[in-house]
């Protein structure tokens, strides 16, 4: 059998268009029961701030970090991938982590590597190819809180300031020829 093959069906049917009502939580809310302001973010961004056309300054990079950041936060697919890595990231705390010992949590073996699978997927989910780079600078060299953060949890901000990075290069240099 083919995938042509196979009937569709709309299981999802009448399903409004867009949110009816408004979330009671704020992914910003949580990342700050975590420790994680937006000024964490931005300063490790700038931590490996390169400067480019349209981000000749620290100044404007880091305006720019939080106006595309603000922008991708407000999507709730990636809110929620932000929020399963401080659920797993509390729950090795806790050592009850499915088939992981809290020991093993502890020690961010090299073996398991959702953490790693979950970063990517934020970034790639951001900016695509550029953003996974960028996850990949951030987490090889750690800097600024991602340096201070737990095993899951490294990754998952790595990946969020890598892909938000990626756009804030970007719409710096659209922004900077007029192409935006």
């Amino acid at each position: 059998m083919k995938l042509s093959d196979i009937e569709e069906k709309d299981l999802k049917k009448g399903q409004p268009e867009k949110v009816e009502e408004n979330a009671t939580v704020n992914i910003l809310d949580v990342l700050a029961e975590e420790g994680i302001s937006v000024q964490d973010l931005a300063d490790t961004a700038l931590e490996m701030y390169v400067p480019h056309p349209g981000l000749e300054t620290r100044e404007k990079a880091d305006a720019l970090f939080k106006r595309e950041l603000k922008y991708a936060l407000s999507d709730p697919n990636l809110c929620l991938l932000i929020y399963s890595g401080v659920l797993l990231e509390r729950e090795g705390r806790a050592g009850t982590l499915p088939n992981l010992s809290k020991s093993s949590y502890e020690k961010d073996l090299t073996f398991i590597i959702a953490d790693e699978v979950l970063g990517t997927s934020i970034a790639t989910y951001i900016s695509g190819s550029k953003g996974a780079f960028e996850f990949v600078r951030f987490d090889k060299q750690k800097p600024g809180i991602l340096a201070k953060l737990g095993p899951f949890m490294d990754d998952v901000i790595g990946g969020l300031i890598g892909g938000v990075s990626s756009n804030m290069y970007s719409r710096g240099m659209a922004e900077f020829v007029g192409t935006d």
